[in-house]
């Protein structure tokens, strides 16, 4: 009985200890993902400022832009509005052609 019972004593610690090596090598895989996942949330994190640092120097350099030919409009359009229109040019002329005659 004695023999019986180391056996069944041993067999329950050599079960025991699979069981402790199982829990230990399943919580070392969960350490190494675990490191991974931190490691890849790391490079996304600078990837993305990356991005947002791109991303900011676009839309300066657009908002420049658009304030550049806002300027460029603004001057156009002043300039424009000091010039005589075609219609007015016209209506000169006409008169113009009406008095040459009397001119001679």
């Amino acid at each position: 009985m004695e023999e019986a019972y180391e056996s069944a004593e041993q067999q329950y610690f050599s079960e025991v200890n699979t069981r402790l090596r199982d829990i230990e090598e399943k919580q070392r895989l969960l350490k190494d993902r675990t490191l991974l996942v931190g490691k890849n949330l790391i490079e996304d994190r600078e990837t993305i400022l990356e991005e947002i640092q791109e991303l900011k120097k676009a839309v300066l350099k657009i908002k420049q832009e658009n304030l550049q030919m806002q300027e460029f409009l603004k001057r156009i359009s002043e300039h424009l509005s000091e010039t005589a229109r075609k219609e007015e040019l016209m209506i000169l002329q006409r008169q113009f052609d009406i008095f040459k005659p009397h001119l001679k």
